[in-house]
């Protein structure tokens, strides 16, 4: 029997990108006890450092509030919702990885929407009007948690706007148009704050090279860059759910590590790289989420992720999640670590696994690698 000898000595340190952030359903589902059940079991578990989903300024969390009161017409800004969702978040030892989206009713140009929930995908009618509410939650944020916690948080401007699904037809110039006005509105807050994206799909690397071009002749802040990546092909049906074809773990990698060879050279080579969501599929009807398949394909990408990316967010932590609406069952084939009733999923076992690792890699090979002692159980 061949002998497997162990070193004494670390041959590396296995970076913890892998923690730092993770995935939720859309903003105004972490009110629910379920949600808050959920993420309290991940964070005692697991325990991650940031979460970021969509929905923060959708018309469920009711920030935004035009009034027409007696012939008088103005907006009211409204952050009881807010302050509930992130006073749960804070309390559970997770920061919020804000993601300014999607566009209010009230504010919005047009009426096309994503999703079962309606998330308005279309540009504001008033770039100053979106301007305002922007400093307006900001503000607000520092009011409630202090300008020194708040700057921790990064803002992230918009969700996919390369997918004519998350942004009206896709227009690069509109989000341009859109980053502009709502990096400026950030940094007229506080210099500090840390704002960025553009935060696209898989398959828009020719957005790159006209972000980078348009930030710099603009004199734009972006602190920091976001991704998104994804391994399936296209979906073939089946009742109630689909069945993807995945390329190798290494095409995910591939992925984190596109943006910085494709920005080498420019003003934004430097900046750091969050991959703000990754998974195998991008549906949240695929059985391939429910498997111990899918925890064994991403154990090597948690596992070396960090040599290429700042971080890299699982999307998502529990299948409280309802763009295709209600689940209606446990395994459903959706995104999240647990079901919607905080059964365990392969996934979160590695994540648990991951947690309970020591920082040092004792030694590593094309396929395998073999972590230092284990930390106590948190």
């Amino acid at each position: 029997m061949p002998r497997t000898i162990v070193p004494t000595e670390a041959a590396g340190t296995l970076s913890d990108a892998w923690r730092t952030c993770v995935g939720t359903g859309r903003f105004g589902l972490a009110l629910r006890k379920d949600y808050q059940d959920s993420l309290a079991l991940v964070q005692r578990e697991i325990g991650f450092r940031y979460i970021r989903g969509h929905g923060l300024l959708h018309d469920d969390v009711a920030v935004h509030r035009p009034y027409d009161a007696g012939g008088h017409r103005g907006t009211a800004y409204v952050f009881t919702y807010v302050d509930q969702v992130v006073d749960a978040y804070l309390g559970l030892g997770i920061k919020p990885f804000l993601e300014l989206g999607f566009m209010p009713s009230g504010l919005a140009f047009g009426d096309q929407t994503v999703f079962w929930w309606l998330g308005n995908v279309t540009p504001p009618r008033d770039h100053a009007e979106w301007a305002s509410l922007v400093r307006a939650l900001l503000r607000h944020l520092i009011d409630r948690y202090g300008l020194d916690e708040v700057r921790t948080w990064p803002v992230e401007v918009w969700n996919e706007p390369n997918l004519p699904q998350f942004w009206k037809d896709a227009d690069q110039a509109a989000y341009f148009r859109l980053y502009e006005t709502s990096v400026r509105a950030v940094k007229d807050v506080d210099a500090s704050l840390r704002v960025g994206g553009p935060a696209i799909s898989p398959g828009a690397d020719d957005w790159w090279e006209p972000f980078a071009e348009f930030v710099t002749a603009r004199d734009l802040p972006a602190d920091f860059l976001s991704v998104h990546a994804y391994s399936s092909g296209p979906a073939q049906h089946v009742p109630f759910g689909v069945y993807q074809t995945l390329q190798r773990p290494q095409h995910l990698l591939d992925q984190f590590a596109r943006p910085r060879k494709i920005l080498a050279g420019t003003a934004l080579a430097d900046r750091p790289l969050h991959v703000t969501e990754f998974n195998t599929s991008y549906r949240p009807d695929n059985p391939v989420h429910d498997t111990a398949y899918n925890a064994a394909y991403l154990a090597p990408v948690l596992a070396e992720g960090g040599e290429h990316a700042d971080s890299f967010s699982y999307w998502t932590f529990s299948d409280v999640f309802e763009e295709a609406g209600v689940p209606a069952s446990f395994f459903h084939g959706g995104f999240g670590m647990l079901t919607h009733r905080q059964v365990r999923k392969p996934t979160f076992h590695l994540y648990a696994f991951m947690a309970r690792m020591g920082p040092e890699i004792l030694a590593r090979g094309p396929t395998t690698w073999s972590p230092g002692i284990p930390r106590p159980v948190r």
